[in-house]
C-alpha cells in the first residue's frame, strides 16, 4: 500500500479548511442532494463528500457507507487532492498503491474509485466528490465532465458556506466564523493542554476617521487593518472583525513572549503600510491580550470578555 503524500501547500491547505467551518458539521440536504444525484447519474453503490483533514478524510456527504471518517493514510481521496484532474483507478487490485489497502481487503471492498477534486476559493484542494464500486469498470471522457459537473455544484456549496462566516468588507472571519473556530481551539485545548492567548484590539478615534473624511476612508481604514493583521501574524492564528472597529487575534501555541514580539511587529507594519498609502490621519489601536485558562474559559464569550476588560483597561491607561 502507499499513503498519499502530503501536498506542498499543506499548511495553508488547511489553514483554507479550516476557514470554511465545515469539519464535523451535521449532514445537509444540499450536500446529500448531489451525493444521490451522483450514485443514480454513474449506478454506483457509494459517493462522497470527502474533506481530508490533517489526519483523517471526513465525509460530509455520505450515501451506501455507514463510516463518517477515515484515515487519511488509507484514503484514496488523500491521493485525489494532490493533482487538479480527475483521480481513476479502475481496478484496484490491479494498481501496486492500492490492492492491499484494508478498504479494498475489506469492506467496503473498493475496487473502483473516482474522485473529483473540490477547490476552494483560492484554489486550495479541500477533498473529492467521489464515487467507488465493487467491481472494475472503466470512465469515459463523458463520464469525468458529469463528474466534474457535480463536483463544480459541491464547490459552489462550500464557498457559501465560507462566505456566511466571513466579513464583507475585509474578507476575514466575521464574528460567527470566530465563535464556532474558536471554540473548536478551546476544546482542543483543553485536550491537549495547548498554549494560547486572545488579542482584542480596538481602533482608536474611528469615529474621527469617519466623521472627517467620510465612510470610504473609514472603510479604507478597517480593510488596511484587516490586511495588515493577515500579513503580520502566522497562517495558525486565526484573525476576525467582530464588530464596527473591533478585531481579535487569536494565538495559536503563543506565550506571553512571543505575543508580545507579535503584537511589536504588527505595529509597526501598520504604521509602515499607512506610511504608504499617504492618507492624511493615522491608523492606532488598543489592545487587550488574555491567555487561555482551562478551567476559567470554559467558552469563547467568557474569554472575549476577558480580553475586552484588558483592552479597555490599556485604552484607559494610554
Amino acid at each position: 500500500m502507499e499513503p498519499p503524500k502530503l501536498p506542498k501547500d499543506e499548511g495553508l491547505r488547511l489553514a483554507t479548511l479550516i476557514g470554511h467551518n465545515v469539519l464535523d458539521t451535521d449532514p445537509e440536504e444540499r450536500f446529500d442532494r448531489v451525493t444521490r444525484m451522483a450514485r443514480r447519474v454513474f449506478d454506483v453503490p457509494i459517493a462522497l463528500v470527502s474533506i481530508v483533514d490533517e489526519d483523517r478524510q471526513w465525509f460530509k456527504s455520505c450515501v451506501g457507507l455507514d463510516a463518517t471518517e477515515t484515515p487519511r493514510d488509507i484514503s484514496f481521496c488523500g491521493h485525489a487532492i494532490l493533482g487538479s484532474e480527475v483521480f481513476i483507478v479502475r481496478d484496484t487490485l490491479q494498481d501496486v498503491r492500492f490492492a492491499d489497502n484494508p478498504l479494498v481487503t475489506d469492506a467496503p471492498s473498493i475496487r473502483f474509485y473516482a474522485g473529483c477534486p473540490l477547490r476552494a476559493i483560492n484554489g486550495q484542494r479541500l477533498g473529492t466528490l467521489c464515487i467507488i464500486d465493487n467491481k472494475p469498470r472503466e470512465f469515459s471522457s463523458e463520464d469525468i465532465a458529469a463528474l466534474q459537473d457535480l463536483a463544480a455544484i459541491v464547490e459552489q456549496e462550500l464557498a457559501a458556506v465560507q462566505l456566511a462566516t466571513l466579513d464583507d468588507l475585509t474578507n476575514i472571519a466575521n464574528r460567527r466564523g470566530f465563535l464556532f473556530l474558536a471554540q473548536q481551539q478551546i476544546e482542543r485545548a483543553a485536550r491537549y493542554g495547548e498554549q494560547m492567548c486572545l488579542a482584542y484590539f480596538d481602533l482608536d478615534g474611528f469615529k474621527t476617521i469617519n466623521d472627517t473624511f467620510g465612510h470610504g476612508e473609514g472603510d479604507r481604514a478597517l480593510k488596511t487593518f484587516a490586511a495588515v493583521m493577515i500579513q503580520s501574524f502566522r497562517q495558525s492564528d486565526l484573525c476576525a472583525r467582530i464588530g464596527g472597529d473591533e478585531f481579535v487575534a487569536l494565538l495559536n501555541n503563543a506565550q506571553l513572549d512571543l505575543v508580545e514580539e507579535l503584537m511589536a511587529r504588527f505595529s509597526t507594519s501598520l504604521v509602515e503600510k499607512v506610511e504608504t498609502l499617504e492618507i492624511p490621519y493615522v491608523i492606532d489601536f488598543s489592545y487587550g491580550v488574555a491567555p487561555f485558562y482551562a478551567e476559567r474559559h470554559v467558552n469563547v464569550e467568557k474569554w472575549l470578555s476577558d480580553a475586552d476588560q484588558l483592552l479597555y483597561r490599556h485604552k484607559i491607561a494610554k
